[in-house]
């Protein structure tokens, strides 16, 4: 399930002034590596939880639809569901009636819910079908503390530690204390 980030957000979680105030520095010549290091955060935080903080719009694509008839959506939260496209095999997308499907937003991941047979089969043996969604939780006010101050830790951790490489050079891992703090948040696969 191949799932593509259109619109990115448009801010961070946590904004420079409050990641600076948490690391206590009061100068501005890492303000660009600071800066870095919260978007970085973010997107881990994101990829570990399997959840989008803020606003963004992704394409999830699919090469048939699920016998089940449903399909999960992520990442997660659920916003809003934008579009529902089927290509047939000379590549020319046929927009879906959104009303012609059920959706669980509440659920972690969102359930797509639809009448098996009731849609037409792509003509695309690959990714011929596009489901375009809205995810995260809004505003940096709307992000849950928790992981807001996950994406703290992390920049701090990643800031005190900027030269702690593994033996593979990589860079070292997520703490325990920040990997305890996002796990309540996780999304599992069934």
């Amino acid at each position: 399930m191949p799932s593509i980030l259109l619109t990115a957000p448009a801010g961070e979680p946590l904004s420079l002034a409050e990641a600076k105030a948490f690391l206590r520095v009061e100068h501005n010549d890492d303000d660009a590596t600071i800066t870095a290091l919260i978007a970085g955060a973010r997107l881990q935080i994101e990829a570990l939880t399997r959840r989008a903080l803020m606003t963004q719009t992704w394409r999830v694509t699919r090469d048939v639809w699920p016998a089940s008839g449903v399909l999960p959506l992520l990442p997660a939260p659920l916003r809003a569901l934008i579009a529902v496209r089927v290509h047939d095999a000379e590549g020319n997308a046929q927009a879906l009636d959104l009303q012609g499907f059920g959706l669980d937003r509440v659920a972690a991941p969102a359930v797509l819910a639809f009448a098996r047979g009731a849609l037409p089969p792509p003509g695309r043996k690959a990714g011929g079908i596009e489901i375009d969604i809205e995810a995260g939780y809004g505003a940096a006010a709307d992000v849950p503390e928790p992981l807001r101050h996950a994406i703290r830790l992390l920049v701090a951790h990643w800031y005190e530690n900027r030269a702690l490489i593994s033996a593979s050079g990589e860079v070292a891992s997520v703490p325990a204390s920040v990997l305890a703090l996002i796990a309540p948040w996780r999304v599992v696969s069934l």
